[in-house]
């Protein structure tokens, strides 16, 4: 055979091998699309035809029509295809699907499509998640709420997930081999609930040691993760390595360059390698290689050099340095890698000048970095930096901070910003758009409203929007509904601030001896209170009718705490103006209706399971196989949501919640404590200790943080009554 025939031959194998590989990754999407559908509407698949769409073109397409009563759906990619299902469940069959609810009522015949439609997103990418969900939401889920989850990802159109689950296998491969002990890199990873911060540099060790089996059920997990979402056709993005090392790795390498680093939050500072010691390729190289061989890669990578903390070195050749290091240990052991990074630090505008911004992007070549712009709707960074120097960034909603409860939200700058943004010339290299929330199952709407902007570049009218969403949230059209919802979408929807989130709810705050907002319950209302109480009535009013519908029963309560959230600023002011003008009679009138108002919201924030505090522990006590890590694991899900860190940390109240069985207990317990001193200190006629109050309510806190008590996980109680009950005693005028 000829050297002609033989590279002939070397082509044609090359080709057939390419041709199968394809036509396999092909049918793996196509596979994995029908189960997305099978575990939606179960069923559902047997009237659907899915096809792949080959094409060259960096954004996804779907495609629909319908022939001999089958759904045909046509889809660049699994994601795709699952978009294209999701478009004719919302359009054509008034279906809707949330975390907080599903209403999935579907019509009798299968309605036809008479035009055939093309949708083809504007983004090239899809972001989802910040480092913070895991802390906040995800930290105990098992691969059945994972499963959903990636289903709900793929029906919205997203396409690059950040994937942080089983990182702390890596680390311990990677230290492993650095020569530390077992026992030395435990204590160096954090707990469940912490691991992001500790990730991203903040804290170490807080939270845990994690005993072997988390540490090898992690992996597992994260494996099945990556799979599904990779048959998806989604590129999941992992943790490298970003110069955050042990304390602990002094003692075997003592001539390596390394800085404690300033206090964060109340913990001690961590240690940061210095770019140019050669211990920094060494394990930044090792982390992408573990990663790789335990999880594979789709070649994004994320890092966080300064999350809420300054570097250590001002100088611009250092920033360079740092950003050069960090990108050069990932391409050494993967030349295709590109880091993806989150911008947050640079909302700190004080610290990160233009030429600050500058020197630290600097180190990465153009091509191969993409910048999360984290928090786009209120804060953006792009427009102040000639979006990042024309690197290639992705606009984000980050929507929610600590997981707080709160129906907050900028719909109309989501319909605004984005079709602009895809016809603006300044936004430069603008590749993508992305959900970066620090906490979800929360706020139905505005997520759904997210998902329906990824495939369009043009405005929606957020009115019709709106009315349309209530028909298919409910499963029909309700004028009551739609006149609650003009008003929702008017007020609690449409902030126009440049706020962190929600208010938080005053009934679920920590006390304090002044009476006002604390450091995570904002005082302002950025709305008509009233008019949410008009909503409320509106609700009430098609009670009789939806009764029986989850996301009716969801969005009732919800609305309710959120109308008793508002109240509870106007009983706090009249606690403090009694207590101001040692009006002894009044105060204790006034402080026990507060108690009751606790009670009466527990009462009915436990009439749904997805509202109770049981729903939460649970998936920490799920996980544990005996005693000692129940406590474990327990302790970070109750600690995170109350005190944060340490029993002195000034992050209480961050990640506040209103459970049902929490606030009735944990919250009850804090204002009782509070109420009963300065009861005390009015009829003794004297100032309020409140050293000793904080001291007493500090001990319930880390006594709540440290038990392992079981809450109930249903309670009888007829909700609609309850609310009729709170509006009555609360609300009318």
């Amino acid at each position: 055979m000829g050297k002609i025939q033989i590279q002939l031959y070397k082509v044609a194998i090359f080709l057939l091998l390419f041709g199968a590989c394809s036509q396999q990754k092909k049918n793996i999407e196509v596979a994995s699309a029908y189960g997305v559908i099978s575990r939606t509407i179960p069923g559902m698949e047997k009237n659907v035809i899915l096809e792949k769409i080959e094409s060259t073109r960096e954004k996804d397409i779907f495609e629909l029509e319908t022939n001999n009563d089958k759904i045909i759906i046509r889809g660049t990619s699994g994601v795709a295809m699952a978009s294209g299902f999701n478009y004719y469940l919302k359009n054509f069959c008034n279906v809707h699907i949330s975390w907080c609810g599903r209403q999935l009522n579907m019509p009798e015949k299968l309605p036809q499509i008479e035009t055939k439609i093309r949708q083809e997103t504007p983004y090239q990418y899809r972001y989802y998640l910040n480092y913070c969900t895991t802390g906040y939401t995800t930290a105990f889920w098992d691969w059945k709420r994972w499963e959903q989850e990636i289903d709900w990802m793929a029906l919205q159109g997203i396409n690059m997930p950040l994937a942080i689950t089983g990182h702390e296998a890596v680390l311990m491969n990677v230290y492993q081999q650095l020569g530390m002990s077992k026992e030395d890199i435990k204590g160096f990873i954090s707990g469940p609930s912490y691991l992001p911060w500790f990730i991203m540099g903040n804290l170490d060790g807080f939270g845990g040691p994690l005993p072997d089996v988390w540490i090898e059920e992690q992996q597992i997990l994260q494996k099945k993760i990556l799979e599904r979402e990779r048959s998806l056709g989604m590129k999941p993005v992992l943790p490298a390595f970003s110069g955050h090392v042990p304390e602990q790795i002094i003692k075997h390498y003592p001539y390596a360059h390394i800085t404690k680093m300033k206090s964060w939050s109340g913990f001690p500072g961590t240690y940061i390698l210095a770019a140019d010691d050669e211990l920094f390729q060494r394990i930044g190289n090792l982390y992408i290689h573990e990663t790789n061989k335990l999880f594979g890669t789709n070649h994004f990578y994320s890092a966080d050099t300064f999350n809420e903390m300054n570097p250590p070195n001002d100088e611009l050749s250092y920033l360079t340095s740092i950003s050069k290091a960090v990108y050069s240990s990932m391409a050494t052991s993967d030349p295709e890698a590109v880091w993806v990074m989150q911008g947050w630090l640079f909302l700190d505008s004080e610290y990160w000048k233009q030429e600050k911004i500058n020197a630290l992007l600097d180190g990465v070549p153009n091509d191969k970095m993409i910048i999360l712009d984290l928090f786009s709707t209120a804060k953006p960074v792009w427009n102040r930096t000639e979006a990042y120097g024309g690197r290639p960034w992705i606009w984000n909603m980050l929507h929610n901070w600590g997981g707080k409860q709160g129906m907050y939200g900028r719909a109309q700058n989501i319909l605004n910003a984005l079709p602009s943004l895809t016809k603006n010339p300044s936004s430069g290299k603008l590749c993508g758009i992305g959900l970066t929330p620090e906490g979800i199952e929360v706020n139905p709407v505005i997520f759904d409203l997210f998902g329906t902007m990824v495939w369009t570049s043009e405005s929606v009218d957020l009115s019709k929007w709106t009315s349309e969403y209530v028909k298919r949230r409910y499963g029909s059209d309700n004028s009551d509904l739609q006149k609650a919802w003009e008003i929702l979408i008017k007020t609690v929807y449409s902030c126009q601030t440049s706020r962190h989130g929600p208010q938080g709810s005053y009934l679920a705050m920590r006390p304090n001896p002044e009476f006002k907002e604390g450091p995570f319950a904002r005082a302002e209302i950025f709305y008509d209170v009233n008019r949410v109480k008009d909503a409320l009535h509106y609700f009430l009013n098609a009670a009789a009718i939806f009764a029986d519908s989850e996301t009716f029963r969801y969005d009732l309560v919800d609305l309710t705490r959120q109308a008793m959230s508002d109240k509870a600023q106007q009983m706090l002011r009249e606690l403090k103006f009694a207590y101001k003008t040692n009006n002894i009679e009044t105060f204790k009138t006034q402080s026990d209706m507060y108690l009751e108002a606790i009670k009466d919201l527990d009462l009915l924030l436990s009439s749904d399971s997805m509202f109770l505090v049981s729903t939460w522990l649970n998936k920490a006590r799920n996980r544990a196989h005996n005693e000692k890590e129940l406590k474990l694991y327990e302790f970070n899900s109750r600690n995170i949501i109350t005190q944060w860190g340490p029993k002195d940390s000034p992050l209480k109240d961050y990640a506040q919640r209103q459970y049902g069985g929490m606030m009735g207990d944990f919250n009850y317990k804090r204002w009782k404590i509070f109420f009963m001193d300065a009861i005390e200190a009015l009829e003794s006629n004297r100032k309020l200790n409140w050293a000793i109050t904080d001291d007493k309510i500090s001990d319930w806190e880390d006594k709540w943080a440290n038990s392992t008590n079981e809450y109930l996980i249903s309670v009888e109680v007829d909700y609609i009554d309850q609310v009729e009950k709170i509006y009555g005693k609360y609300l009318k005028e």
